[in-house]
């Protein structure tokens, strides 16, 4: 993925606004905690269903669940057990965007990303 060339802003917000989805699941990369960072040497890794994260800032700060969705239109995530309630009564997902959230256990079911991962350590 070659990195947009521009500083300025309004370049930036076009860039997120037309990445094609492949370009966009690389750039949803939550940071690793430090225990994962140590064993791979990697900063972060592009989020996935399946992973386990804590969410990092805002209302909902410290809480841990698993990736249940990734929504990469909308440059969010969903997480289990962290809802809303609708007024009807319903309870929806609550989007939080990956750059909030820590990956503190990887979904390691895909051979191909246990090798991207050995690849960097």
């Amino acid at each position: 993925m070659s990195a947009p060339k521009s500083h300025k802003p309004s370049k930036q917000r076009k860039f997120l606004a037309n990445a094609p989805l492949h370009v966009r699941a690389k750039i949803m990369s939550a940071h690793l905690s430090p225990e994962l960072r140590e064993k791979y040497g990697r900063r972060a890794v592009p989020i996935r269903k399946g992973d386990r994260v804590r969410v990092m800032r805002g209302e909902h700060r410290g809480f841990e669940g698993e990736v249940i969705s990734v929504n990469r239109e909308k440059y969010r995530i969903a997480i289990k057990g962290l809802t809303r309630k609708k007024a009807d009564g319903t309870e929806v997902p609550i989007p939080i965007h990956p750059s909030k959230v820590m990956i503190v256990k990887l979904s390691l079911d895909d051979k191909k990303r246990v090798a991207m991962l050995e690849r960097k350590s």
